[in-house]
């Protein structure tokens, strides 16, 4: 495949884009960070093995006149598309947010606003191409309006819809849209915060959202085990929703 991942420099992005260089997957990167893209690519290519370089741009998801470019220069690179994944994303816990109406105000831009805007174009350039796929992360915060992520889980929420409907619309036109939502993993994302006991580990659930991916899943919880803690969840009557804490 020949893919451009914007978010691939830490986290789950280098997990995932680690392992589909390693199988020989063409890749781009996109991201903030010219030293860490740098750094990113130049471990891809000695994990791919081959001569092949590997290509990587600024792409800001807090500057949408940047989305054009960045995967105009992916596109040339690569010859073409036949993947676009999109990690990249900001947390900050519910009392941050609330103390903070401007870090509110970026996360919900960031999370929903912006990452659609980048989907959009990435679709446009999918479909005039034949078809292709999107990958995109998401979150189990998005699956029901919970007291500890409110205002994270509400951007995620849009998102997950954002992406269903996408499937719904374009599948058949050729689009493959693969939505993940993690529950906790192991990142820098969640660093200092407690994790349950069935906490994933990046590179083993970078292998189910890989495996997703070529089968054109819809919809991967990962770990697994979200999608059965989710199920409950979704069932709790609302009142019991305002009593409980998670």
């Amino acid at each position: 495949m020949r893919v451009v991942a914007l978010g691939a420099t830490r986290g789950m992005g280098r997990s995932l884009t680690r392992l589909m260089a390693e199988r020989g997957d063409r890749l781009f990167l996109l991201g903030r960070d010219p030293e860490e893209l740098a750094k990113a690519a130049r471990d891809l290519e000695i994990r791919a093995g081959n001569d092949l370089q590997i290509g990587s741009a600024h792409c800001d998801l807090e500057d949408p006149d940047g989305f054009t470019g960045a995967l105009d220069r992916a596109a040339a690179t690569l010859g073409g598309l036949d993947g676009v994944i999109v990690t990249a994303g900001i947390f900050a816990t519910q009392e941050a947010l609330e103390q903070d109406p401007a870090a509110a105000r970026r996360l919900l831009e960031v999370d929903f606003v912006r990452t659609v805007e980048f989907c959009e174009e990435a679709r446009r350039r999918l479909l005039t191409g034949g078809g292709g796929t999107l990958c995109v992360f998401s979150s189990v915060a998005g699956e029901r309006g919970r007291k500890p992520v409110v205002l994270y889980g509400a951007a995620k929420a849009g998102l997950t819809r954002y992406l269903e409907g996408l499937d719904h619309k374009f599948r058949g036109q050729g689009l493959v849209t693969v939505c993940v939502k993690p529950g906790f993993v192991r990142t820098g994302m969640t660093a200092g915060l407690s994790a349950p006991p069935f906490a994933g580990e990046p590179d083993a659930v970078a292998r189910q959202v890989l495996s997703a991916i070529d089968r054109g899943t819809p919809v991967i919880y990962v770990p697994g085990a979200w999608r059965w803690i989710m199920l409950m969840i979704r069932s709790l009557p609302r009142a019991v929703m305002r009593r409980v804490g998670f």
